[in-house]
């Protein structure tokens, strides 16, 4: 029980971080998303071997949870959480490409470990960059914003009610293990004819509510448009926030800020 009741208390901090009244709260997410996404695609345009021209780039993610008092210990562990999917996408680059791209010294690094840093890097900056995204933005705000950039209503709104409901189903997964706990005193474990059993009635419960949240909907006049409360305006700190950032991106990606300060320090030592 204690590990459902981890995971609805971190979604529910998510959603917390998402409801502070911050200026970065406040600008519209139609500037949020469209900066962020030039911000992917500028990261995700690098050749697989550059690895220093991508350093530059944490400057967006640290500078936005910063701005937004999001906690740096929070989005390193969900990026170690979700880590090993690039461990596994790169960790047979090494093997694959054994042909030295580097000299340090007298060690020779290979293409395939500079592709796999590349990989590494690249995962964290963009997958940081989604996690403030959604921790500075409300979810029902986030996905108003991709349905007013001309995203299809029926995916934003399958996406609202799947993250809405991801509060529901581990509510109800909490309750049917208190429920088996309170009934099983000295039991340890759960066999797999109880976790047939858990997941058969939380399947029910689960359509159960789905048709009550419908029909709740329905009387209260929900017509498939996304409703909220802060209007959407594109005003003069969107424009700002959305140039600067997006010009700052295409600035990194011209010039190769580490290789230029590394030629003027040694040009300054010697």
């Amino acid at each position: 029980m204690s590990g459902i009741d981890a995971s609805l208390f971190d979604l529910g901090r998510l959603d917390h971080l998402g409801r502070q009244e911050t200026p970065l709260h406040r600008l519209d997410p139609r500037a949020k998303i469209l900066t962020t996404a030039v911000f992917l695609v500028c990261v995700v345009s690098f050749g697989q071997y550059d690895v220093a021209p991508l350093l530059p780039y944490a400057i967006f993610p640290i500078a936005l949870a910063s701005a937004g008092r999001i906690p740096f210990d929070y989005l390193l562990k969900k990026l170690l959480i979700v880590s090993p999917f690039a461990l596994l996408v790169g960790i047979f680059n090494p093997l694959l490409d054994q042909e030295p791209r580097l000299q340090l010294g007298s060690l020779a690094v290979s293409g395939g470990w500079i592709s796999f840093m590349s990989i590494l890097l690249r995962f964290a900056l963009t997958v940081s960059a989604a996690l403030v995204l959604i921790a500075i933005t409300r979810f029902e705000n986030l996905c108003l914003g991709l349905q007013r950039l001309g995203v299809p209503q029926v995916f934003t709104l399958q996406l609202l009610f799947l993250y809405r409901y991801l509060f529901v189903l581990v509510d109800e997964s909490r309750r049917l293990v208190r429920a088996r706990a309170l009934r099983s005193v000295g039991a340890r474990g759960l066999g797999m004819r109880v976790y047939a059993s858990l997941l058969g009635h939380l399947l029910l419960r689960t359509l159960d509510r789905a048709r009550r949240i419908h029909i709740a909907m329905r009387c209260r006049g929900f017509s498939g448009e996304i409703r909220s409360l802060q209007p959407l305006r594109i005003g003069h700190p969107e424009m700002l926030f959305t140039l600067g950032w997006c010009g700052i991106f295409m600035v990194l990606r011209i010039w190769n800020l580490p290789q230029i300060l590394g030629d003027l320090t040694l040009r300054l030592v010697t």
